[in-house]
């Protein structure tokens, strides 16, 4: 979001004529792209000032997430939370420049509803496509462009067709060494009891188990019942097992668990699944780097072989990624793939949103 401050030349005359409206003139005014991937939203902020001039002072990608959290979390809250956000946005930070992109066409933060992530495959879909519209790429080829990106987690790449005007899809990206963290793992879960769930890594960790472990099936029982057991595994899963990431124990926390149908072996069939991460937020798609993480647990459990492309449904709108297993790689002592997941990211739109300084909500509200 170009956050800038808004003075008189923001507005013209008055009435119809006017081009935002009343606003603090030493408020922001914050400026976004609209997009879906899988229904999932993306509310893009492609300048954010206070980020680009800790980017240029050398910061890592990782060292400016803290500064965005630490000092300028109320454009998160403004931009994510009600009222001009909701319970289930999602948005990204564009970064150029600096160490935090070094290598890259562009950075991203990313922004949820209850604070930051360190991966988001939704999110790299989307702002690959944005990246050649927004001409952050300087020299596109067709029919496809690879638009390399950094992420908290490392560097993951976009390919993105093109056709010399306008970006398509479907999109795909490589993702950072995905690896099983740990499987068939025990865990008590109050007002459920012992569970198995695996942990893997995909740019973030997640659990995953059956629903039907918990009483349910994911394609049919409610979404407050699943997001209530998947939270209650999340919780469970934080006490009793300790996560280690091979470069950074800032990278080393569970961002949520996922419920599947339970078909982990390979199969032409989709393969359903429903993501709850942070405050019990839902993902409306299947979840990129969920499906990274999926992925590399199959592989390692020899359900599936490099090459194989699966296909996983989400199963709260129906729309659908693919997922392969590209590389054998190892990172720190895990071995570990690269994997590449497609699907489609579409524009909505885009906004400007004024800030009033007298406004007692202006820095929004979270209802769950």
């Amino acid at each position: 979001m170009a956050a800038r401050g808004g003075g008189d030349s923001d507005g013209v005359d008055g009435g119809a004529g006017r081009a935002l409206p009343p606003h603090s003139p030493s408020g922001a005014v914050l400026q976004t792209v609209e997009m879906h991937t899988g229904g999932e939203p993306l509310r893009i902020i492609p300048r954010l000032e206070a980020a680009e001039r800790a980017a240029a002072a050398g910061l890592s990608l990782l060292s400016l997430r803290r500064e965005v959290a630490a000092r300028h979390d109320h454009v998160r809250r403004a931009l994510m939370h009600e009222p001009r956000g909701h319970a289930g946005m999602y948005g990204a930070v564009v970064v150029r420049g600096g160490a935090a992109a070094e290598g890259a066409h562009l950075a991203a933060l990313f922004l949820h509803c209850a604070g930051y992530s360190a991966m988001c495959g939704h999110a790299v879909m989307a702002l690959g496509r944005f990246a050649l519209d927004y001409g952050l790429v300087p020299a596109p080829t067709r029919p496809e462009t690879a638009v390399r990106l950094r992420c908290p987690c490392g560097p993951v790449t976009a390919f993105v067709p093109w056709d010399g005007h306008r970006s398509g899809n479907p999109v795909r990206f490589h993702s950072v060494p995905a690896f099983a963290a740990a499987t068939d793992l025990a865990i008590d879960v109050p007002g459920h009891g012992k569970v198995v769930v695996d942990i893997g890594y995909g740019g973030t960790f997640y659990a995953f188990l059956s629903a039907e472990q918990l009483g349910l099936d994911v394609r049919s029982a409610k979404t407050r019942d699943l997001v209530s057991a998947a939270s209650a595994v999340t919780e469970a899963v934080k006490k009793q097992f300790k996560l280690h990431h091979p470069e950074s124990e800032d990278l080393a926390f569970l961002y949520g668990t996922i419920l599947t149908d339970g078909k982990d072996a390979f199969s032409e069939e989709p393969t359903t699944n429903i993501c709850v991460f942070a405050d019990e937020q839902v993902d409306r798609s299947p979840t990129g780097s969920g499906v990274t993480a999926r992925i590399a647990l199959q592989y390692h459990k020899g359900l599936i072989q490099l090459g194989q492309s699966r296909t996983f449904q989400s199963s709260t709108t129906g729309s659908l990624f693919t997922g392969k297993a590209v590389k054998e790689t190892k990172f720190g002592s895990y071995n570990a793939v690269i994997v590449e997941v497609s699907g489609e990211a579409f524009y909505t739109g885009t906004a400007t949103f004024t800030v009033e300084e007298e406004d007692p909500l202006k820095h929004g509200f979270f209802l769950k």
